[in-house]
């Protein structure tokens, strides 16, 4: 092997080491192992469940492809694709005025605590890791969000992995999924090989919800979820309830 050879190997080594490394990131922030309680809320499906709009596999596909759509598409996913942009470019008041929004448009006091705690609990999660995160706790710490939402916080921690923007939030959506489906299974109550067909119904619908969500900007981005407002406010008195929201 000559010079030339090896320093392209070398370089090809690295590139896909780099490559690796972000789809992994990815991977992790999407894994319902990540320890930020996603696994504790279900958004106002069991409060559907309970008023018997959720009922089998049908109405939670229908319900939770429609939630994805109306919802984190044009809301959550949307916030997340401007902030990977500002944190990468280290525009801390762009990364400020997207976290406020987060923050003014949580329809009800449990999903606003969801966005909270889910965001306080990432940043736990990156300290806890030392070095390796050390990036993303100093970005979060320097731009004094009050507290740091989910959305923003997730998008923290997917820039600073590299992870080409669109490849991160298929990810952040695959990570709402498997959460959703979860609580489907628990709530409705439905079997695991539904469960899996439900996540087959969503794997199939998050690319155009990605897509719709990077393409909007702050005009057409919104939280506009009524039925999902009223049914997440009943929740918060529900007699009888698994989870947080």
């Amino acid at each position: 092997m000559n010079m030339h050879t090896a320093t392209i190997t070398a370089i090809t080594a690295t590139a896909t080491m780099a490559t690796d490394a972000a789809l992994l990131r990815t991977l992790w922030l999407a894994s319902p192992a990540l320890p930020v309680g996603g696994f504790s809320y279900s958004e106002g499906l069991e409060a559907a469940v309970d008023a018997g709009q959720v009922h089998d596999e049908a109405s939670a596909a229908t319900w939770l492809t429609d939630q994805l759509l109306l919802g984190p598409a044009r809301s959550d996913l949307a916030v997340a694709a401007q902030a990977i942009t500002a944190w990468r470019a280290n525009d801390l008041d762009r990364v400020r005025e997207l976290n406020a929004w987060v923050l003014h448009t949580r329809e009800t006091s449990e999903l606003r605590l969801q966005a909270e705690q889910m965001g306080k609990s990432l940043l736990a999660w990156a300290q806890s890791l030392g070095d390796f995160s050390q990036p993303v706790v100093q970005a979060l710490n320097a731009a004094q969000l009050s507290p740091p939402t989910w959305p923003v916080a997730s998008a923290c921690a997917a820039a600073l992995g590299d992870a080409p923007a669109r490849e991160a939030l298929v990810g952040l959506a695959f990570g709402w999924a498997e959460n959703m489906v979860q609580a489907a299974i628990k709530a409705v109550p439905l079997g695991q090989g539904t469960g899996q067909r439900l996540l087959a119904r969503l794997t199939q619908a998050i690319p155009a919800a990605v897509d719709e969500a990077i393409a909007l900007d702050d005009d057409h981005r919104q939280a506009f979820t009524p039925m999902l407002a009223i049914l997440s406010a009943r929740h918060e008195t529900q007699y009888s309830r698994l989870f947080r929201s």
